[in-house]
């Protein structure tokens, strides 16, 4: 047997330099949700298979799976919006809108590279039972903060709404197999399929343009003019109402900014229902904040309810950042205390010391490997510790 042990794959130990800042930025995130009105909650590490995979939010093969004692499939927490969807339906109370928090660990089965890990951390924020712009704009706000919060500065924030593509379909007469064509072609970028099949279908030179148009590149916020007449369905319309109304109150909380708008960001077909936006920094792969509005998920539980929410990927903001040039020091204590072996009263007068100024906040290592001064002193310099205090009977 090797004498080597290593992590499984897609997972990792977190040194004490990154455990440090991830710390300090779960606390900077959980003052922010507590600041804005959220409540944390926990939910459980394991749950139900089904409560992702019957109401199809998450295929199977991307859960971690076991089994209880009694032969039920479980599987290990995939995300923390469908636990609070859950929440949502059989636990709160009638009070609303909810504002619920969390920050927990996550678990995906094949789902690695480009930074992202099989475990890895997530802070998210759902906002329940209310609907409107205004509220798709304070979470939006609310994630924009989040990713500032822990450092990251270059943030690009796309912003897309379902609508605009089911009034497209709608407005073209599309069946549902030419309708996901077209819709796998604007996810991939690939405006010659979308000719092709405009062609085929015989549709209009306004409704190939129209489809041809989500394709492009993401814009500011004059694209939302600039699409407008590519639409009559009711639907689209809407939907181009609920961007404008986003972006003004985006922009009045000094965040306009930091976001596009994306047509062509879709989500996924069976869960968002309005607003879908993504965000990015360089270094990594994918988005590090994702979320939306997903007014049929809670449904999914028994409880019709309006849900707008987001998560931030800490792990992968961290990534992010330490591949941007961010320095992380290994935490260094502030003061040492040690005494002379064998000499009880000096032992004594070692632990008042350090136990006195750790509740003035200082950090303190009392020294029990019974290093003699200088070896103390050595120890010292070795760690970057800046004081030094030695008891050999009274003295120090």
């Amino acid at each position: 047997m090797s004498s080597k042990f290593y992590t499984p794959d897609g997972f990792n130990d977190t040194l004490p330099g990154v455990c440090a800042f991830k710390k300090d930025a779960e606390s900077k995130l959980r003052r922010l949700f507590f600041l804005h009105g959220y409540q944390e909650i926990e939910t459980p590490g394991f749950e139900y298979a089904d409560i992702y995979t019957k109401p199809d939010f998450v295929k199977e093969e991307d859960l971690y799976k076991l089994t209880d004692s009694k032969g039920r499939l479980l599987c290990a927490r995939y995300d923390g919006t469908i636990p609070a969807a859950r929440y949502a339906a059989t636990l709160a109370k009638d009070k609303f809108p909810l504002r619920l928090s969390y920050i927990e660990n996550m678990y995906r089965f094949n789902q690695t590279g480009g930074g992202r890990q099989s475990e890895f951390t997530q802070a998210g924020a759902e906002l329940m039972g209310i609907a409107g712009s205004d509220s798709d704009a304070e979470v939006i706000a609310m994630a924009i903060r989040s990713a500032l919060e822990v450092g990251v500065t270059d943030l690009q924030v796309s912003i897309g709404q379902t609508g605009l593509f089911e009034g497209a379909v709608n407005q073209a007469g599309l069946d549902e197999e030419t309708a996901g064509i077209i819709r796998n072609a604007i996810v991939a970028k690939d405006p010659v399929t979308i000719e092709r099949v405009a062609g085929e279908k015989g549709l209009s030179d306004n409704d190939r343009d129209m489809f041809l148009m989500f394709a492009q590149p993401s814009g500011d916020a004059d694209t939302v003019e600039e699409i407008r007449d590519f639409f009559t369905d009711p639907k689209a319309t809407e939907a181009i109402k609920n961007l404008e109304e986003i972006m003004e109150a985006l922009s009045d909380y000094g965040y306009d900014k930091y976001v596009s708008i994306d047509p062509g960001l879709l989500g996924s077909v069976d869960y968002y229902t309005g607003v879908v936006f993504k965000g990015y920094t360089y270094e990594v792969g994918f988005p590090i904040i994702g979320g939306g509005r997903y007014n049929k998920t809670v449904g999914a539980f028994g409880r019709d309810m309006e849900c707008v929410g987001f998560s931030l990927g800490l792990s992968l903001a961290i990534t992010a950042l330490i591949r941007q040039g961010l320095e992380l020091t290994d935490p260094v204590a502030e003061a040492v205390v040690g005494y002379e072996k064998g000499n009880k009263d000096a032992r004594v007068s070692a632990i008042t010391l350090a136990e006195q100024m750790r509740l003035g906040g200082t950090t303190v290592i009392l020294d029990t490997s019974s290093k003699s001064e200088e070896e103390l002193n050595a120890f010292a310099d070795d760690n970057d510790i800046g004081t030094v205090f030695w008891f050999d009977g009274g003295e120090k």
